[in-house]
């Protein structure tokens, strides 16, 4: 259970009490944010801003490792929780990732969020000559190792027999500082993954799906098709929906005056190529731009409008901005702080 589980009282569109708010910010120390030596200075600022949350991706490119940078933040920040957004599971095996995170857990006093997902990425594994195996394997191999974390996390002896994965008799330590255990995070955008974060994690993410290469599908941004992904992790997810977190991140953030201008802008860019990380699949309209639960767009009133909005007829309550976003959606948390 995570901190954000007490209702605060009115139901959402889908049956569920509402949550409050939480807000994450992100993190990667490359050269655009600064480096390695701005890293701590931005999760500093973070902390400062109000956000909840300061997650750290993993991918081998122009980055800092999450886990070496998660134990300096554990040092420098004092407040704010600390997150893995997420662990490539085929970079690492479980058990020796649950060892670097419940280190991290009781350095940071209890602060840590654990996302782990598949990894998704093929030309990092190329590169590095480490084998990327079909999507059935990955998720088969994410399946066993979130079943491994979830034991050593909780101080457990772990025994497991796996297709993947054998472990026997290693106990998890250091015992983490939360009970029963850190929460676990994992998500995605296909209904394979969304189904499998629904069995393990406390807090589900909720994403566009992408093609082969990696992109964004533009039709994956919709409103309806942020519903039906929802619609499927309460299904998998049964009597445990309730007690689940769901997430989402907000790609693009636009303060401005002129919504609806600023959205047909944003459209035509789309339509001339000019987003190189989404697939052009279907045609979208001006209103379901502004409805995009990964587009805000506006004044910082009508942002936190919208937001209150997709949490109403989505359940997902746990809003995490890109890094160069940080500062523009700052203003925007106090509006929604009390919600």
């Amino acid at each position: 259970m995570t901190e954000a589980a007490a209702p605060v009282g009115e139901l959402t569109a889908l049956g569920t009490p509402l949550r409050p708010f939480r807000f994450g910010a992100a993190g990667e120390g490359n050269k655009q944010e600064g480096g390695a030596r701005k890293f701590v200075q931005t999760a500093q600022e973070a902390e400062e801003m109000g956000y909840d949350t300061f997650f750290v991706p993993d991918h081998l490119g122009d980055q800092i490792g999450p886990i070496a940078a998660l134990g300096a933040l554990t040092q420098a920040t004092s407040k704010i929780r600390l997150g893995t957004s997420v662990l490539a599971n085929g970079l690492r095996h479980p058990v020796v990732v649950a060892k670097e995170l419940a280190t991290l857990d009781v350095l940071s006093k209890g602060r840590l969020e654990v996302g782990v997902g598949a990894g998704w990425i093929k030309e990092e594994f190329d590169n590095a000559g480490i084998p990327f195996e079909r999507p059935g394997i990955r998720l088969e191999k994410l399946d066993e190792s979130l079943t491994i974390l979830d034991t050593l996390l909780r101080g457990q002896e772990c025994n497991f027999e796996g297709k993947h994965y054998q472990v026997r008799g290693i106990k998890g330590t250091p015992r983490p500082r939360q009970g029963p255990r850190p929460p676990l995070c994992t998500g995605g955008g296909g209904p394979k993954m969304l189904a499998l974060a629904a069995k393990h994690a406390d807090i589900v993410s909720v994403v566009p799906q992408t093609t082969k290469n990696g992109k964004g599908l533009l039709s994956g941004i919709t409103l309806e098709k942020t519903i039906e992904k929802v619609n499927i992790v309460k299904a998998a997810a049964g009597d445990r929906f309730a007690d689940i977190e769901l997430n989402w991140a907000i790609t693009a953030i636009v303060i401005t005056d002129d919504r609806e201008k600023t959205a047909e802008m944003a459209l035509r860019a789309i339509e001339r190529g000019l987003h190189p990380d989404l697939e052009v699949d279907v045609e979208l309209t001006v209103e379901e731009i502004l409805d995009s639960p990964y587009i805000a767009i506006g004044t910082f009133e009508e942002i936190a409008e919208q937001v209150k909005r997709v949490r109403q007829l989505t359940s997902m309550s746990y809003v995490g901005i890109f890094p160069t976003q940080m500062d523009a959606f700052a203003p925007v948390i106090p509006l929604l702080r009390e919600e």
